[in-house]
């Protein structure tokens, strides 16, 4: 099953490797809006834009945010309330 448009990612334990490959599959299934929360949140956000940019030659247009410190409530209603090109479901992904 694809991915909503909107993921937020609540990192229970910090970057993972496998972290690449569910941000590939992001990319391939349209996630126009990544949202990060918990633990590590701003690096981890830092590592979705080093792949969606990839070695420049075809980027990946994706919304990326850190919610450090915040709730995943709050991160949640954030994406909510994201419109326009931003527009759709939001789904939380445990990492």
């Amino acid at each position: 099953m694809p991915f909503a448009r909107k993921v937020v990612l609540h990192s229970l334990s910090g970057y993972q490797p496998s972290l690449d490959e569910l941000v590939r599959q992001f990319m391939r299934d349209g996630v126009s809006y990544v949202g990060v929360v918990g633990m590590d949140a701003l690096h981890i956000e830092d590592i979705v834009d080093e792949l969606c940019v990839g070695d420049g030659t075809q980027p990946y247009e994706m919304l990326t945010a850190s919610h450090e410190g915040q709730s995943l409530e709050s991160a949640v209603q954030f994406a909510a309330a994201l419109t326009g090109k931003f527009a759709g479901e939001t789904q939380v992904v445990e990492f």
